[in-house]
């Protein structure tokens, strides 16, 4: 049996870090890291820092810039990152955050470099249970986008398809954190804060997600905060 190998979309978060340290327990991990246009860069500075610190086999840096699309407040300047409400008020909504069709993007490039690398699986970090209610993010959508790669690929059609794991899926953040914890994931170099800057805010709903998990599961979170 030759290299079994595998591509993890890696933001530079908590979330993709801990998926890239689960698949490098039994792939060649090849991370693909997407500069999407965000109004900062500190997850790419993170996500350079993890793939390293995980050795793996590559790490490629995709520039698709989404800011020419717009409609986020993480792309647009003239859209403004809301502070948090509760936390339990977090995903009721879709928030302006949401940047149109990332997964969608991200998981057809994925594609495109598993089948160039002879990779025979995708992992992505979405979650659906901790999360700020992006639709790109939940179960149909990945089930679906399966189907879809099966028909619109070389190696589908042939019937050898990539398959999409999201081990991350049905998780809280807690479990999150406990299972980056379990296999030594370097929280101190992930980013997870929409505004970028020395420190992260500690106020959007991606700081007050990481926040609560960390709380939850007992473990200090290394990352500095204003707040």
């Amino acid at each position: 049996m030759g290299i079994q190998r595998a591509v993890v979309l890696l933001s530079g978060g908590l979330d993709s870090a801990t998926c890239l340290a689960l698949a490098s327990k039994d792939y060649e991990v090849h991370a693909l890291t997407f500069d999407y246009g965000s109004k900062h860069s500190r997850e790419i500075d993170a996500a350079k820092a993890i793939a390293a610190h995980f050795d793996a086999k590559s790490h490629r840096i995709l520039k698709v810039d989404l800011a020419v699309i717009g409609g986020s407040s993480l792309t647009e300047d003239t859209i403004p990152i809301k502070k948090a409400g509760s936390v339990d008020e977090i995903g009721q909504t879709i928030p302006n955050t949401y940047v149109p069709a990332r997964n969608m993007t991200f998981l057809s490039l994925g594609m495109a470099l598993a089948e160039v690398v002879g990779a025979s699986k995708l992992f992505i970090g979405a979650n659906s249970v901790d999360y700020s209610g992006y639709p790109d993010c939940r179960s149909e959508f990945i089930e679906a986008f399966q189907r879809a790669a099966e028909l619109g690929t070389k190696t589908g059609v042939k019937g050898q398809p990539i398959k999409i794991e999201t081990p991350l899926l049905k998780l809280s953040k807690a479990q999150i954190i406990a299972k980056g914890s379990e296999l030594g994931v370097p929280f101190h170099l992930t980013w997870t804060c929409y505004k970028g800057g020395e420190k992260a805010c500690g106020k959007c709903e991606a700081c007050q997600l990481r926040l609560a998990g960390f709380r939850e599961a007992g473990i200090d979170d290394p990352v500095r905060y204003e707040n």
